[in-house]
């Protein structure tokens, strides 16, 4: 991406978690500093790539476990990133054509791509808000979130790969009891987040001083910490595991290490 076609309201000099996950999924929409930080992360988690495709991967069996046995037919994606394949909207419809997805983020970049590329089926709809995961009320007080999803009845709520960038100051855990709180029974929560619990204590200072070098806040959260964004939910089986393990396609020895991606998952339905 060249800085003379740079969007308006874009800093290329600041990188951006989207468009960094973009690059390692071997995408072409990110900028130089993007890609840059991808690499000073990358330095001390080697497999940061690897890992990032396996994230993706969850995500779509998870879409297709709710949108399958547990009949959702409406999703609240926040931190959407940027369009790849396997989006929740395409996965969804493809089991029920009348599914719902209203994708939020805070890239303007990300917006420009899912409003051109992120079309829904005739018969469902996807909209989408730009918004920040850190002011859940401007959200879900959105009228374009409201227009699109019936919040009163159940809704999944995905967020993968976007908890990491919440810090301990920006009260994690409570954004998301905000955001399940909206949420009626028989909804679900899908959330992935970093861990070091698979790294050894070297590679674990390593890779959080990468991280603080990276120019991107990032949290890496151990067993305990993760199983807390589900107090009060129900977790379905196999509970909290590796993005690796969650209801894989695979079998063991086709999977990669769980050390080698270091993501925790959990799917938890609203009781």
């Amino acid at each position: 991406m060249e800085a003379e076609f740079v969007p308006p309201g874009i800093d290329p000099t600041k990188a951006h978690p989207s468009r960094r996950y973009n690059y390692w999924l071997g995408g072409k929409d990110n900028f130089a500093v993007d890609r840059e930080s991808a690499e000073v992360v990358a330095s001390a988690f080697p497999t940061v790539g690897l890992a990032a495709r396996e994230n993706r991967a969850f995500l779509g069996r998870a879409v297709r476990v709710l949108a399958g046995e547990a009949g959702i037919r409406q999703f609240l994606d926040i931190g959407t990133g940027l369009p790849s394949a396997g989006a929740v909207h395409e996965i969804a419809q493809t089991i029920e054509p009348s599914s719902r997805v209203v994708y939020v983020d805070n890239d303007p970049i990300v917006l420009a791509h899912a409003r051109a590329l992120l079309t829904g089926g005739p018969a469902g709809r996807t909209a989408y808000i730009s918004a920040d995961l850190r002011e859940p009320e401007k959200i879900l007080a959105d009228p374009v979130l409201r227009r699109t999803l019936d919040m009163a009845r159940p809704v999944a709520l995905m967020l993968v790969a976007v908890m990491h960038f919440i810090g301990d100051d920006e009260d994690p855990y409570g954004i998301v009891e905000r955001l399940v709180e909206a949420l009626p029974p028989g909804s679900h929560v899908v959330i992935t987040n970093a861990t070091g619990d698979h790294l050894t204590p070297e590679q674990y200072e390593e890779s959080v001083a990468a991280n603080a070098r990276s120019g991107v806040p990032f949290r890496l959260r151990g067993r305990d910490e993760f199983a807390r964004f589900f107090t009060g939910l129900e977790l379905l089986p196999p509970g909290i595991t590796s993005v690796v393990d969650w209801r894989p396609d695979l079998p063991p020895e086709r999977r990669p290490p769980v050390e080698d991606v270091s993501m925790f998952c959990g799917v938890a339905r609203v009781p």
